[in-house]
C-alpha cells in the first residue's frame, strides 16, 4: 500500500512502465486489504469504457488472488443502459455483461452483474415524444438524472437497506477534467477512512476510486499488457476507441512517450449536450460497415438546433404562460418561455425514429439487425400520455406505426384499444373548429375529460378539471401572453409598492371588461378567448 500512496502523491506525474508495474502490485494489495477488512458489500459501477473496465479488471485480479474461503463478500457490478446508447457500445456492453456472468460462475468469483434501465416513465423517448420535453440543453439537463443517476441510485439504496451500508467502486480519474479533479480533491479532504470518500448524494455509502491519479497512458498500458480475466479481448475495446477517433489513429501504447486515444467519448447517440457526436461521426467516417448508423446521426443533428421555439408550445408543460427577460442583439424583451413540443412535432419525431429503426434493421450488419431504437413498452406509454394526459383522442400513434413499419401496432397495455372517442370524432371536431387550434384543443380537452369521468362512481374533481381546461386553453396565444405580461407588471408594481400603478392597471382591466361585455358591470368575470368567441357567435 505504501507504493500506491506514494504514487497518489505524485498526482499526474508521468510514470515509466516499470513504475506502473510496481504501482499495480501495490494497488493489488490495497484492494485485497479493503475487500477483506469488513463485510460491507461493494457496488462497482461500470460503463465498459476504458476507465471502468480497468477498475473491474484490477478488482477481479485482486480478489481472484485470494484463497477461495476469503472471497465471501459480493461485488455487485452495475451498468446502466439508458436505451439510447451508441448501438455499437450497447452491443459491446451486453456482450461484456454476459461474458462476465459466465466467467464469474465458472471461476467461483463473488461477482454479481446487473444491467439496469430507467423506468418506462423516465426513458428518453417517453419524455421527448410523449410529454414533449425539448432536446436536453445545459440549462435544462433533464436526461441525466432520469436515464443514468436514478437507476443506479435506486439499486445502491436497495443494497444499503439490505446491508446497512455499501462501498461504491468507481473508475473516475482526476485527469478527466479540471472540474472532476477539484471535486475529487474536495471529497479527499472529508475522507473518514483511508482511500474512502463520503458520498454526498447517498447516505451510508463510501466511494473508492482506485485509479483516481492514473493518466490515459496508464490506463491503456494496463489494458493492453494485462490479460482480461473474464475472457474478453481488451484489443476489441481499443479498436472501438480507435474507430471513434476522428483521424482513426489510436496507437498502441508501449511507453509514456506514445500518445493515447483517451479523449474519445462514448455516450447517448441522441445527446445534444455536446456540439457534435464526434465518436459516432468518426465511426461512420472510419468504417464503411458502420455507415448504417447515419440515420441516427441525422436525427441527433435535427434535434440539436440552436432555436427550436417554432416547434414548441407558447405555454409551459402545465399549461401556464411563463415569461422571462431575453437579451437579443443588445435589446431586452419580455417573452414567454417555450414549453413542450407541439403535437405536430411530437408525431414528427416518432415518425423519424421509426423510419430510422426500419432502415437500420435492413442495412445494419447481421449481428445488429435486431436493433431497437424505441421499445414497444415506450410506445405504449407514449400512446397513453397522448390519449389520457394530452387528450389527443385521434390516437395517431398506431396509425403512424403502421404507415412506417407496415405492421399493426400491438399495444401490451390491457384495454388500450378501447375508447369512445377516436379519429372519426377528431376529424369532425377539426371541421367544426375550422382550423382554430386553440378551439380544437379546448373542445378536445372538455370532451375527453367527460369521457374519463363517465364511468367513475363518484365524479369528484370534474369541475376543477374542467376549469383547468378553460384556464389553460381558452385564450388565443396572443391574449394568453398579453394576460401573462399584465400579471407580471401588476406583480412588479405590488412588490415595489406602486399604489398608483396598481390602481391604474386594475381599473383599466375593469374598464376593458365592461367595454367587451357591452355595459355589463360584473368586473370579476374573466375575459377569455372562449367568452369573446361565444359572445361573437351569439351576436351573429
Amino acid at each position: 500500500m505504501t507504493t500506491a500512496q506514494q504514487a497518489e502523491n505524485k498526482g499526474q506525474q508521468t510514470r515509466t512502465v516499470a513504475e506502473l508495474v510496481d504501482y499495480i502490485q501495490a494497488l493489488n494489495i490495497e484492494i485485497q486489504e479493503l475487500y477483506c477488512l469488513d463485510e460491507i458489500p461493494w457496488v462497482l459501477g461500470v460503463s465498459w469504457g476504458k476507465d471502468s473496465s480497468t477498475v473491474l479488471q484490477l478488482v477481479w485480479n485482486a480478489i481472484a488472488a485470494l484463497p477461495p474461503e476469503k472471497r465471501t463478500k459480493t461485488v455487485y457490478v452495475i451498468t446502466t443502459d439508458t436505451l439510447v446508447e451508441n448501438p455499437v457500445v450497447s452491443a459491446w456492453v451486453r456482450k461484456s455483461m454476459q461474458n462476465l456472468k459466465v466467467a464469474a460462475k465458472k471461476q467461483g468469483m463473488p461477482i454479481d452483474p446487473h444491467l439496469l434501465q430507467p423506468v418506462i416513465e423516465d426513458t428518453f423517448w417517453v419524455n421527448l415524444i410523449g410529454k414533449g420535453y425539448p432536446a436536453p440543453r445545459n440549462q435544462f439537463r433533464w436526461c441525466t438524472p432520469r436515464l443514468k443517476i436514478n437507476p443506479a441510485n435506486q439499486f445502491i439504496r436497495e443494497i444499503v437497506r439490505a446491508n446497512g451500508e455499501t462501498i461504491l467502486v468507481l473508475g473516475t480519474r482526476k485527469a478527466e477534467s479540471v472540474k472532476r479533479a477539484a471535486t475529487m480533491k474536495k471529497h479527499q479532504i472529508d475522507r473518514v477512512r483511508d482511500r474512502l470518500s463520503p458520498n454526498a448524494s447517498l447516505p451510508n455509502s463510501l466511494i473508492y476510486t482506485p485509479i483516481e491519479d492514473w493518466s490515459n497512458n496508464d490506463v491503456w498500458i494496463y489494458l493492453n499488457q494485462w490479460d482480461n480475466p473474464w475472457g474478453q479481448s481488451n484489443k476489441e475495446l481499443f479498436a472501438m476507441y480507435r474507430g471513434a477517433t476522428a483521424d482513426n489513429e489510436c496507437p498502441l501504447v508501449v511507453d509514456t512517450s506514445t500518445p493515447s486515444c483517451g479523449d474519445s467519448r462514448f455516450g447517448c447517440w441522441v445527446c445534444t449536450l455536446v456540439n457534435k457526436d464526434k465518436s459516432m461521426e468518426a465511426m461512420i467516417q472510419n468504417d464503411e460497415e458502420k455507415e448504417w448508423m447515419q440515420p441516427l446521426l441525422d436525427i441527433r443533428n435535427e434535434l440539436d438546433i440552436k432555436d427550436d421555439r417554432e416547434k414548441r408550445d407558447f405555454r409551459r408543460i402545465w399549461g401556464d404562460v411563463q415569461l422571462f427577460e431575453r437579451n437579443k442583439n443588445g435589446e431586452t424583451s419580455i417573452e414567454p418561455i417555450p414549453g413542450p413540443y407541439t403535437k405536430y412535432w411530437r408525431e414528427h419525431w416518432l415518425r423519424r425514429l421509426l423510419e430510422a429503426q426500419t432502415k437500420t434493421r435492413r442495412t445494419a450488419p447481421a449481428n445488429m439487425r435486431d436493433i431497437t431504437l424505441i421499445t414497444l413498452e415506450e410506445m405504449s406509454e407514449i400512446r397513453r400520455i397522448w390519449l389520457e394526459e394530452k387528450h389527443e383522442f385521434d390516437d395517431s400513434l398506431p396509425r403512424i406505426y403502421q404507415e412506417v413499419t407496415g405492421e399493426e401496432f400491438q399495444d401490451p397495455r390491457p384495454g388500450a384499444d378501447y375508447s369512445l372517442l377516436g379519429r372519426d370524432e377528431w376529424i369532425v371536431l377539426e371541421e367544426i373548429c375550422e382550423g382554430d387550434a386553440m378551439h380544437l384543443e379546448l373542445m378536445a380537452k372538455l370532451l375527453d375529460t367527460e369521457r374519463q369521468y363517465r364511468k367513475k362512481t363518484r365524479r369528484v374533481g370534474i369541475y376543477e378539471t374542467l376549469e383547468k381546461c378553460f384556464n389553460t386553453s381558452s385564450r388565443s396565444p396572443e391574449d394568453a401572453i398579453k394576460n401573462a405580461r399584465l400579471k407580471r407588471e401588476l406583480s412588479e408594481a405590488v412588490s415595489q409598492g406602486d399604489v398608483a400603478k396598481v390602481k391604474q392597471m386594475t381599473l383599466g382591466d375593469v374598464a376593458a371588461i365592461n367595454e367587451i361585455d357591452e355595459g355589463k358591470t360584473e368586473s370579476d368575470e374573466q375575459v377569455t378567448w372562449a367568452s369573446m368567441k361565444f359572445k361573437k357567435e351569439k351576436s351573429e
